[in-house]
C-alpha cells in the first residue's frame, strides 16, 4: 500500500481561499478542521507503520474505519488504519474515544456554571462547532466532576 504523503502546499492553498472567501480560522466547517483530520490521520499511520515493523508475526495492515470525533475545530471524520491481527491500539487517538482532548468539556462545564440549560448548550455547540452533542451526554460531563466543585469540596 502506498502511504499518501501530505502535501503542505495544497494545504496552504486550501487554507488562504478558504479564508479569503470568508470562512472561517475555527468551528464549524473553519479552514482548521481538515488540517486536524491530515495531522490526526498521518500520526495513526505512522503508528500502525511502527507497530507493524515492531510485530514479529505475518501480521500486515487491513483497511480503514472511519469514525467522527468532536474537536474545538469542528467535527471531522477520521480514517483509522487497522491490522489484520487487530492488535493495533493507536495512541493518539485511542479506539472508542470520539472527543479530541478535553476542551470540550471545560467548554460545558463553563456554560452550564453561566446557568445555561443543556439544551442551550447543545444548540451554542453546534452553531459554533457544528458538534451535534444530546443533552444526556452533556449531563454525563456535568454530573462527573460536580461532586468536585460543590462548596467546602478539597481540591484534588
Amino acid at each position: 500500500m502506498v502511504e499518501e504523503k501530505f502535501n503542505y502546499e495544497l494545504f496552504e492553498r486550501e487554507a488562504i481561499e478558504g479564508l479569503r472567501s470568508g470562512k472561517k480560522l475555527e468551528g464549524k466547517d473553519g479552514v482548521l478542521a481538515p488540517l486536524l483530520k491530515r495531522i490526526l490521520e498521518a500520526g495513526m499511520q505512522g503508528e500502525l507503520q511502527a507497530h507493524l515493523d515492531s510485530d514479529e508475526s505475518a501480521n500486515r495492515r487491513n483497511g480503514k474505519m472511519s469514525k467522527g470525533v468532536k474537536t474545538s475545530f469542528g467535527k471531522v471524520v477520521i480514517e483509522t488504519p487497522r491490522d489484520r491481527n487487530s492488535t493495533f491500539e493507536p495512541q493518539i487517538l485511542p479506539k472508542r474515544k470520539t472527543v479530541l482532548g478535553e476542551a470540550l468539556d471545560h467548554k460545558v462545564i463553563s456554560l452550564y456554571s453561566y446557568g445555561m440549560s443543556y439544551n442551550d448548550i447543545a444548540k451554542h455547540l453546534d452553531e459554533l462547532y457544528g458538534l451535534t452533542v444530546a443533552p444526556s451526554t452533556l449531563t454525563a460531563i456535568t454530573d462527573s466532576i460536580i461532586e468536585d466543585v460543590k462548596p467546602g469540596k478539597a481540591a484534588r
